[in-house]
């Protein structure tokens, strides 16, 4: 039986690390499968995809090693467990737009995300919790009036869920690289513009004011730059002569379901890799 983990390591940035830490996992035989780090502004961060074969995990040894390790290093090391063919243990972050929300939990029931199991909604406001209570979802509440100690609390959350990928279904409030980091190109986020065009929260807005002809929606991971992540997947409908903003959010809003249950299928398909911050279909 193969086993498989995700280490992330998280920290001021040192000489040695990167070594540190590939060569303890090598000294528990693991195989090392993928591995992404960088260095921004001081601040280190480095995912690993490790594995093993069944007669050399150790699980135990392994995360007590992964703590003697952190504290050494005096950095954050987090080991994520999965099960060969799990589903991915999916989070969706509302805010008080239900569109979104409503369409990827249709999805569950129609089977159309047959990888993935949505298993906790999170929420800055109370609005949506009658809906995860119809789905049989845990509602988490956390309260967003300072972002450090509100995002301790989602990660907390997300932890004890065992979550592999989080999706922002309309969720109103900026992550902070302490917080992407630890889940890199595992946020897709629905934005209500064809990206790059009008970031920010009053796209539809922008784009009514501009008088533009064609708009659109864009799903894309998060990245530590607000509404400049790679993109995943867009679309667009024709703006005509007479419609109010009021139609153009409206229209907007149908395609954003689409596009963003479009984006993690594809996620879960594994047909993309991220490089050089562009997403390419493999």
């Amino acid at each position: 039986m193969k086993h498989l983990a995700t280490v992330t390591v998280i920290g001021r940035d040192k000489t040695g690390v990167i070594a540190r830490v590939t060569n303890f996992l090598f000294e528990q035989q693991a195989n090392i499968e993928a591995l992404e780090e960088q260095v921004t502004r001081g601040q280190f961060s480095m995912t690993i995809q490790a594995s093993w074969k069944g007669s050399r995990f150790d699980a135990v040894k392994l995360r007590a090693g992964l703590d003697t390790l952190a504290k050494t290093l005096e950095m954050e090391i987090k080991l994520r467990l999965t099960e060969p063919h799990r589903r991915q243990r999916m989070a969706i972050f509302v805010t008080r737009e239900s569109h979104c929300l409503e369409g990827l939990l249709a999805t569950r029931g129609a089977k159309q995300l047959k990888q993935a199991e949505p298993v906790v909604v999170l929420s800055n406001r109370r609005d949506l919790a009658p809906i995860a209570k119809r789905h049989g979802l845990p509602f988490e509440y956390v309260t967003w009036v300072e972002r450090a100690p509100a995002e301790r609390r989602a990660l907390a959350v997300l932890e004890r869920h065992e979550i592999d990928f989080v999706v922002l279904a309309r969720f109103m409030k900026i992550l902070s690289p302490d917080f992407v980091w630890r889940y890199k190109n595992k946020i897709i986020n629905i934005h209500p513009s064809l990206l790059p065009s009008f970031p920010g929260p009053q796209a539809y807005r922008q784009a009514y004011e501009h008088g533009v002809k064609i708009a659109g929606v864009t799903a894309h991971f998060v990245s530590m730059h607000l509404d400049e992540g790679p993109i995943i997947a867009q679309d667009s409908f024709t703006v005509r002569p007479k419609m109010t903003l009021r139609d153009l959010m409206t229209a907007g809003q149908k395609l954003e379901t689409q596009v963003l249950v479009k984006a993690v299928k594809l996620y879960l398909t594994k047909r993309l890799d991220v490089h050089w911050g562009t997403v390419k279909q493999i």
